[in-house]
C-alpha cells in the first residue's frame, strides 16, 4: 500500500527531477540519476539502449501480464526564465503545488509511477503475475513514439499505462499528429521586371486558398482532424529586389483513428493536380515532414512525421482491468481520450498495443510559463497506478 511516507519520497523525486534540465537529446543526466535511483531499490533488470531511454524491469514469480507504465523525461525549452515567478528548474514547493518545467509534462508522473511500482515491490516481493517495466523515454517532444520503439522492442508488453496527464481520468485514445510540407516552385527575376519571373509566393497564395476549403475528417470521439497552417517562408530572402521562386508552408494535421499516411495528403496532391491543369506555370508539391536529431548517446534518431492516431472501446477487458484498479483506490474516473500526441501513436497505433492512459494534471500544463503539479494529483496518480496494477497482471 501507498504509505504517507512513499508519499514523501514521491515529491522529493519530483522535484529532483525538476531540477535536472533535460531538453530532447539532453537528457543523460536525468537518466543517470534514475539509473542510480533504481539501483538502489535493487530493480534487477534496469536497461539503457541506443538512443538512451532507461527501462526497469520486475518479475513476478507467476504467470501473468507485462505491463509498461511509460513516460518521457525530455521537456520543451524555458525561452525566457524572467517571465516565470520562481525557478523553471528549481522545483519550488508551495502551495500545494510543485513548479518548474516538466512537473506536469511528466516528471510527476514519472515519479509517482515509479513510487507506485517501489511500494508494490516492498509489499509483494516477487510474489505476483507477469512482468513490470517503467519506461523513461527520450525525445518524445520532437519525435513522438519513435525512441519507444527500442523500448517496446526491449519490454515487449502486453498493456501499456501512457502516464501523460489526464486529470486523473482514463483515456482510450487520441488525436495522432502530421507535419505535411506544402512547397512552390517559380522563377527568379528582378522586381523591376516581375513579368520575367514566376512569383512562387503568388501561386503558394492559390495553393493556401485551395487547401483552406478542404474538407476533413471528423470522429464522434476525437472530434475534427485539424490542418493547420503554422509557418511559411520564401527565398531567396530577404527578397532584396528579387522575385521569389520558392515557398514553403508547413501544416500541422492532427490525425482520427484509422487515418492513413496516404489518404491524409491525397487531398492536397489531387488539388495540386488541379492547379496544374489551369495554370501551366504552377509548379508545387506536398510531403510530410522528416526530422532528424543526435541523442546524447551520439546515435542519431530521424523520423517520418506522421504520427497516427488510435481508439480503444471502453468495454475491452484491459479498458475495465485499468477502470476496476483506479476505482480500488477511491477515483471515479471519466473515459475520455487525449486531444494531443503521445507515445502512444507508437504502441497502439503502430504496434497495436493494448493501451491507456493516465496521469495527474490538466493537459493545459505542458508547455506553459510557471508550470507546476498539484501534489494533491500527483499523491491520487500514484495511488491509481498502484491500484491498476494487479488488474492488469493478471488480465487474461
Amino acid at each position: 500500500m501507498i504509505t504517507e511516507e512513499h508519499l514523501r519520497k514521491l515529491v522529493d523525486l519530483c522535484t529532483a527531477m525538476v531540477r535536472i534540465k533535460s531538453l530532447s537529446g539532453e537528457e543523460k543526466q536525468v537518466i543517470d540519476f534514475l539509473k542510480d535511483y533504481f539501483e538502489q531499490v535493487a530493480c534487477p533488470d534496469i536497461h539503457i539502449d541506443e538512443y538512451g531511454s532507461l527501462t526497469a524491469r520486475f518479475t513476478g514469480n507467476r504467470p501473468g501480464r507485462t505491463v509498461l507504465f511509460d513516460s518521457h523525461v525530455d521537456t520543451v525549452p524555458v525561452p525566457d526564465p524572467q517571465t516565470w515567478s520562481t525557478d523553471p528548474f528549481g522545483g519550488d514547493v508551495t502551495n500545494g503545488r510543485i513548479y518548474g518545467r516538466g512537473t506536469s509534462d511528466m516528471k510527476g508522473a514519472l515519479a509517482a509511477a515509479i513510487i507506485a511500482v517501489q511500494s508494490f515491490i516492498e509489499e509483494n516481493g516477487a510474489d505476483f503475475p507477469g512482468l513490470i517495466a517503467i519506461s523513461a523515454g527520450v525525445h518524445e517532444e520532437s519525435f513522438e513514439g519513435i525512441a519507444s520503439r527500442l523500448i517496446s522492442d526491449r519490454v515487449k508488453p502486453d498493456v501499456v499505462v501512457i502516464c501523460e496527464a489526464t486529470q486523473l481520468d482514463l483515456v482510450r485514445g487520441q488525436r495522432g499528429r502530421a507535419e505535411i510540407v506544402v512547397e512552390t516552385f517559380g522563377k527568379p527575376a528582378h522586381s523591376a521586371n516581375p513579368g520575367a519571373g514566376i512569383n512562387a509566393v503568388y501561386k503558394m497564395m492559390r495553393l493556401l486558398d485551395g487547401i483552406r476549403s478542404l474538407e476533413v475528417n471528423e470522429h464522434p470521439v476525437m472530434g475534427r482532424g485539424i490542418l493547420e497552417l503554422t509557418d511559411i517562408k520564401s527565398s531567396p530572402y530577404p527578397g532584396l529586389s528579387v522575385v521569389p521562386d520558392y515557398c514553403r508552408c508547413t501544416f500541422d494535421r492532427r490525425l482520427l483513428v484509422g487515418e492513413t499516411g496516404q489518404a491524409v495528403i491525397e487531398p492536397i496532391r489531387a488539388l495540386i493536380d488541379s492547379l496544374r491543369v489551369d495554370d501551366p506555370d504552377f509548379n508545387a508539391r506536398v510531403s510530410y515532414s522528416e526530422g532528424e536529431d543526435k541523442c546524447y548517446t551520439g546515435e542519431t534518431i530521424s523520423a517520418r512525421r506522421f504520427f497516427p492516431g488510435w481508439l480503444y472501446d471502453e468495454t475491452e477487458p484491459f479498458v475495465q482491468s485499468a477502470l476496476k484498479g483506479l476505482r480500488t483506490t477511491g477515483l471515479d474516473p471519466d473515459i475520455t481520450s487525449y486531444s494531443f500526441c503521445t507515445n502512444g501513436s507508437h504502441f497502439a497505433g503502430e504496434a497495436g498495443i493494448e493501451t491507456v492512459g493516465f496521469g495527474p494534471s490538466a493537459e493545459n500544463q505542458a508547455h506553459v510559463t510557471d508550470e507546476y503539479i498539484e501534489i494533491s494529483q500527483l499523491q491520487q496518480a500514484c495511488r491509481g497506478y498502484y491500484g491498476m496494477l494487479l488488474p492488469l497482471l493478471a488480465d487474461k
